[in-house]
């Protein structure tokens, strides 16, 4: 007789008596009310809704359960992936390649004489569909990324050409700027000059450092 699987074990001790039925029915649930009030329909309508009330939370219960199941097939097929590599005495590139291109397919389970024996086709399906999801959600992150990357790039050689160019990439910069600064208008063998109201006090040689000849 196989031993009970965790979700068995869960649901037994924890779904299976939940039910409000199963604590008390409804003739009991009258017989605490007083006699002139029991048959009353109020308090039939109060036990129906503590009875929904007791199945919601049943089926929260539920699936609470069959999530903690998938984890804790996660971690069986980590322990024995452990335990395989714990044996292998040299890695097997041939065996991690299939590992990193269809999942943990291959990984043996250990029988019940100790020995090990490989999946079933009823038994590698699941396997192969937990595969093909997480390349999917793979390949859609590294889109995802892809994407990312190529407009960081595009940004960056966007900026590169501008500054080669000698232009910028904010273009109301000069505007944003103080009014009074100088401003160079150079043409092909002249240079004006329109200097800020306090540049009277700098001398020729001073005002040459910012004379720019073609």
């Amino acid at each position: 007789m196989a031993p009970p699987t965790e979700t068995e074990i869960l649901t037994n001790y924890l779904v299976q008596p939940a039910p409000l039925t199963a604590l008390t029915t409804l003739s009991q649930f009258q017989a605490l009310f007083p006699r002139a009030q029991r048959t009353s329909p109020l308090v039939r309508s109060l036990f129906r809704d503590l009875q929904a009330q007791r199945g919601a939370t049943v089926d929260a219960v539920c699936a609470s359960i069959a999530t903690e199941a998938g984890r804790g097939t996660a971690m069986r097929r980590e322990v024995l992936r452990a335990r395989r590599d714990a044996l292998r005495p040299e890695p097997d590139a041939e065996l991690d390649m299939e590992r990193a291109l269809f999942g943990h397919v291959l990984v043996m389970v250990d029988g019940g004489d100790g020995g090990a024996k490989g999946h079933s086709l009823l038994s590698v399906l699941p396997e192969l569909e937990g595969a093909v999801s997480t390349l999917e959600a793979e390949i859609g992150m590294l889109a995802d990324e892809e994407e990312t990357l190529r407009d960081q790039v595009g940004q960056t050689l966007g900026g590169l050409s501008d500054l080669r160019y000698g232009k910028l990439a904010n273009g109301d910069l000069r505007a944003q700027g103080p009014d009074k600064s100088w401003h160079f208008a150079t043409a092909s063998t002249t240079t004006t000059i329109v200097a800020h109201p306090h540049a009277t006090s700098l001398s020729n040689k001073q005002l040459s450092l910012f004379t720019k000849f073609p």
